[in-house]
């Protein structure tokens, strides 16, 4: 005996195929709307470039949040009281003009471990809401965009065609130059004209950008200040500013090692703010590992911060003053003694 009859079996055959006639008229429905939706994506997201082109008012997701900027720079950046004040009153003064006459430059100088690329990433978290994941945030390395010394000319150009083309996407473009003393010299000048009052770029306006360079060209000439001001017993935080600026600017100019070596953009003092990261002493190491510490949930762990700032190298080897390392070493050492 059949478990369905004639009847039946007809009922099923036409009920499957009207299911699959209506669900593949609700596919097709659904394939549109998807389309229509990643359209009108892709036409805002164009719309909106095109906006930033020709606005001045366009934020290109643009959210300063310059009181967190501050405190995050006095709460994590340790023994930097003059990056702490320069950066953050130079960009507060900057953001507050609506139409600046120049970009924001700033340079960066001072020994690995100090916190240059530290600050960096503040600036990306606190004026775009996110540390290096923004759009307009681009970050450029020597050994890894500029390799060879012999390819200059191609680099310039390469180089003008990229940041040309960002600031048109977005005036509020952040530029940042990582390891500026392996930079290939020559190749930085084709931004000269671009962080002067006079250079002008299709459709944007190119004073709103940043930049940041961030070089060890000029430890030298800080570390010996910092140095000399111990040794008169000066508190660190009496160093000034203009102790160090022309200092590092002839340093780093005559730097044979360094991307500014004979740089216009040294010698027609583009160069907002060159910026000093003094070497460390053990308390500051001290409380890096402790900062480490607390984000491994090991406040408590007191103990294993002290062991660190004794397992540090310090210089000069008669006064055994300043981390060698800085704090880039602290992370390594608290999984040794944690």
């Amino acid at each position: 005996m059949p478990l369905v009859d004639e009847s039946s079996s007809r009922w099923i055959c036409f009920t499957l195929q009207l299911t699959m006639e209506l669900w593949s008229q609700g596919a097709a429905v659904i394939w549109t709307l998807f389309l229509f939706y990643c359209i009108s994506t892709v036409r805002g997201f164009q719309m909106k470039m095109i906006y930033c082109t020709i606005s001045d008012s366009c934020d290109c997701d643009f959210k300063p949040n310059i009181k967190g900027l501050e405190w995050d720079l006095y709460k994590n950046l340790y023994g930097q009281h003059l990056a702490q004040d320069i950066v953050s009153e130079s960009v507060a003064s900057f953001l507050q003009k609506e139409s600046p006459d120049r970009p924001l430059v700033l340079s960066f100088h001072g020994a690995s471990g100090t916190g240059k690329s530290m600050v960096s990433t503040m600036l990306g978290r606190h004026l775009y809401g996110t540390a290096m994941g923004s759009p307009y945030i681009h970050q450029y390395v020597p050994t890894l965009h500029f390799p060879l010394a012999d390819r200059v000319k191609q680099y310039k150009s390469d180089l003008k065609r990229w940041v040309q083309g960002n600031l048109t996407a977005c005036a509020r473009s952040i530029f940042i130059f990582d390891e500026m003393e392996k930079m290939p010299p020559g190749v930085i000048d084709v931004l000269e004209p671009f962080l002067g009052p006079s250079h002008v770029v299709f459709q944007t306006n190119y004073r709103k950008a940043i930049y940041v360079f961030i070089s060890t060209a000029g430890q030298e000439v800080i570390n010996r200040v910092a140095l000399e001001s111990r040794q008169a017993g000066r508190d660190r935080e009496e160093i000034q500013p203009e102790e160090l600026k022309e200092a590092i600017a002839e340093a780093v100019y005559n730097n044979k090692n360094s991307g500014f070596y004979h740089s216009k953009i040294i010698s027609e003092k583009r160069i907002a703010h060159f910026v000093p990261f003094l070497p460390l002493c053990r308390r500051h190491v001290e409380r890096c590992a402790q900062r480490e510490l607390c984000q491994r949930g090991e406040c408590q762990r007191r103990d294993v911060a002290v062991a660190v700032g004794g397992a540090v190298t310090y210089t000069p080897q008669d006064g055994q003053h300043f981390s060698s390392t800085g704090c880039k070493l602290v992370p390594a050492k608290v999984n040794l003694f944690l």
